[in-house]
């Protein structure tokens, strides 16, 4: 049986489903061996990179391995690449699993298990994984989808933090219409509607449907020129880039170029925060991604923006 330090903290991926089951997963598990509620922190890839961490031990779910975290007392389970390894911290790492997973690998260990458990698990690893093939690709992105579409705290005090209410729950069937209906009324108008970024990227302007499987299908179906497909979403005051691709890691490296991180093929950022709307996006996307590109910045949020890049840019070298 795994021996595991007790966290102060426990920290998790925000935007998706492997996040939440990793969250409330290592949630449980400490409350089972420690007697304690820990709290639970949620980040996107860009606020994660800026945190400082100052507890003195923690748990860390569905985030890349890095040298910052290679601390005395502090567990981090994950399965994004890494070329990091561990010489303080104690690492549980697994490409081909979810980090939800590998966090429920350490829950059955210590008599944390059920049959909705083991469902729920199966689904989010076919999801996370984008498992194609498997027959139940689809009802896994419909569990998926609950946490882009109604966000991680919103669900989760939803169903009080019971995860095995996502099973069967009525948002499901939202899910499912949408899917049927949506999807294929927004890849045919995504399809003529990509502007070119750079000459390896295009913007897919979304109306309808669920962003990453029109995606995913666009780039499928080789509809695009462009290996790397990104998609622009505004959630308060902050616009998020997504970014797909289908192989080679083109989405993973577009979307460091902006602080971001994910998956080798589905990534994402948050851009600075002087971006403040949709056009001023694209024009800072296509700055940073075309760096010879003698094109003048069109709003003040921009100039702003193109400094804040070369600073982050300066101090991650």
């Amino acid at each position: 049986m795994t021996e595991l330090p007790k966290p102060e903290i426990i920290i998790t991926h925000e935007s998706d489903l492997d996040g939440l089951l990793s969250g409330v997963l290592l949630q449980r598990l400490a409350q089972k061996l420690f007697g304690e509620k820990i709290p639970i922190a949620t980040y996107h890839y860009n606020f994660w990179k800026q945190r400082e961490l100052k507890e003195r031990s923690g748990w860390v779910a569905d985030f890349t391995f890095e040298p910052r975290m290679d601390k005395p007392d502090w567990l981090i389970i994950d399965h994004h690449v890494t070329d990091v390894a561990p010489k303080n911290a104690q690492l549980i790492h697994d490409i081909n699993k979810s980090a939800a997973l590998l966090c429920y690998g350490l829950c059955r260990e210590n008599g944390i298990q059920s049959p909705a458990l083991d469902r729920l698990v199966q689904l989010n690893n076919i999801a996370d994984l984008f498992l194609e093939e498997d027959p139940d690709f689809a009802l896994a992105n419909d569990c998926a989808n609950l946490v882009k579409t109604y966000q991680f705290w919103n669900l989760h005090a939803l169903i009080g933090g019971q995860i095995e209410k996502l099973i069967d729950h009525p948002l499901l069937e939202v899910m499912a219409v949408k899917r049927r209906v949506e999807n294929p009324l927004g890849f045919e108008w995504s399809k003529s509607n990509i502007a070119e970024i750079s000459p390896s990227v295009g913007l897919v302007d979304t109306v309808v449907g669920n962003n990453n499987m029109v995606v995913h299908q666009l780039l499928e179906k080789q509809a695009t020129k462009y290996s790397v497909l990104v998609t622009l979403f505004r959630r308060g005051n902050m616009v998020f880039a997504s970014f797909r691709s289908r192989n080679h890691g083109d989405a993973l490296k577009a979307a460091e170029k902006f602080q971001g991180g994910g998956h080798a093929n589905a990534a994402g950022a948050i851009l600075p925060k002087s971006v403040r709307n949709i056009p001023d996006a694209v024009d800072y996307l296509r700055q940073i991604l075309n760096p010879k590109r003698d094109a003048p910045l069109n709003s003040l949020e921009n100039i702003f923006a193109g400094i804040e890049a070369e600073q982050n840019n300066r101090a991650s070298r």
